[in-house]
């Protein structure tokens, strides 16, 4: 447990307009040896022959951290009194009741904001829409599939509005299987609005949801539910990757005969493919929503309460299980996508990483969600149909921050700066 305020992107880059004080970029030396570096607060300039990029003056100064000297000053302040700091920062979400201790810290065990209650899906759309944002977008998503002149064939738009009453149809239609607080509910999907939607639904109710990677097979999706002790998997028919259809119903059918706790599967029609089908398990999505009321209030939660568990890939071992409770997770994600993004009211941001890992649930629906400002989602490869498809996506939609991983930086380096040079940003 760490109580200081550190910020830093370890495993992933944010390129184009990256609105805040001065920062250290590492860079390859001429021998193409990487170099690494401290980001301390507080620490020497790094290696010599590490390039540093300061932002120019008027950039930097309608940033929300406009200098190294800011960022130094706000850190040493998060560790000199953690508690008056992290109280300061929750203050800005919304909390049916206050807590009565910021931290209670029993080394390796740290509960936050103690004795409160909150709701991690009331503060990402009930509390944007109280502050005058129910009109503005939250949600801009793009399918993979596009025409013969390479343009897409479906974008969905859905407003701050919109992306509740959603939500509440979908918790409801939970409701109404049953599910209620402290149920585990398995999430393996395409990267579809139907994904922040049924998480937001799970959050909404109080019932933990456990996202698996789409990737993932059949074994895997197994374990994961046997370790979470769900009965209902959250599916589609299929999802679009290159071109192709990657069988996501046809996995959890095969996990299914691997595990006897699963007894709903709900299932979106996403790409029209045949799918096997298990009547009295099975049920369409788009049935469990129909005549469901756009009205169901957020349940007041323990900052305690278990919001989700998300495991790890198990390339090392058995994959284990990492539990996220509500309030400190909450507070942390809304003000780190704050500052380590920069975001402004109006920014149209797009974080690359599928919501099957740490990276989509903090800064694709959770982080971003809280900070009011549009969020793009993006369903296929960087690649299809050509290299130019995540350059056109910034273009199309007006992208203001872009977050991506080292790896597909490197991917788009090899195929020539012709690609990002076909699109326009000024937008």
């Amino acid at each position: 447990m760490y109580a200081g305020l550190r910020l830093g992107c370890e495993f992933s880059i944010m390129i184009g307009v990256v609105q805040r004080g001065a920062a250290w970029v590492g860079a390859r030396d001429d021998d193409q040896k990487e170099r690494t570096m401290s980001l301390d607060a507080g620490s020497e300039l790094p290696h010599p022959k590490v390039k540093v990029h300061a932002p120019p003056a008027d950039f930097a100064a309608q940033a929300h951290v406009k200098t190294r000297e800011e960022y130094d000053a706000e850190y040493k302040r998060s560790i000199a009194d953690p508690d008056a700091y992290w109280s300061g920062v929750a203050a800005q979400n919304h909390f049916f009741k206050k807590w009565d201790r910021v931290l209670q810290w029993s080394p390796p065990f740290a509960k936050w904001f103690v004795g409160a209650e909150t709701n991690m899906s009331f503060n990402c759309l009930d509390q944007q829409i109280a502050e005058g944002r129910g009109n503005h977008p939250a949600i801009i998503w793009e399918g993979e599939p596009t025409t013969d002149t390479g343009e897409p064939k479906e974008i969905k738009r859905l407003t701050y509005s919109q992306l509740l009453a959603e939500t509440c149809r979908f918790a409801n239609a939970l409701k109404l299987m049953g599910i209620c607080k402290g149920d585990r509910v398995t999430i393996y999907m395409p990267m579809v609005p139907e994904l922040a939607i049924a998480m937001l639904a799970c959050a909404r109710l109080g019932a933990p949801h456990s996202v698996i990677f789409g990737g993932f097979s059949a074994q895997a999706i197994a374990d994961r539910v046997q370790d979470a002790d769900s009965h209902v998997i959250i599916t589609a028919d299929g999802g679009y990757r290159r071109g192709g259809v990657v069988p996501l119903k046809e996995n959890v059918d095969e996990a299914c005969k691997l595990t006897d706790l699963v007894k709903k599967v709900i299932v979106v029609q996403r790409t029209g493919e045949k799918v096997g089908w298990v009547e009295g398990r099975d049920v369409w999505w788009h049935d469990v929503m129909r005549g469901t009321s756009s009205e169901c209030p957020a349940e007041p939660l323990d900052s305690e309460h278990m919001l989700f568990l998300l495991y790890t890939s198990g390339s090392t071992g058995k994959p284990k299980g990492i539990l996220h409770t509500t309030a400190g997770y909450m507070v942390y994600v809304r003000e780190t996508a704050r500052l380590l993004f920069d975001l402004k009211p109006n920014d149209v941001y797009w974080c690359t990483a599928d919501i099957g890992w740490i990276t989509g649930h903090s800064y694709v629906v959770y982080g971003l969600l809280q900070n009011g400002v549009t969020n793009v989602m993006y369903e296929g490869a960087p690649n299809y149909p050509d290299w130019a498809r995540f350059w056109s996506i910034c273009e199309r939609h007006g992208v203001t921050k872009f977050y991506t991983a080292p790896t597909a930086i490197r991917a788009f380096m090899r195929q020539g700066a012709e690609w990002p040079a076909k699109h326009d940003y000024r937008g």
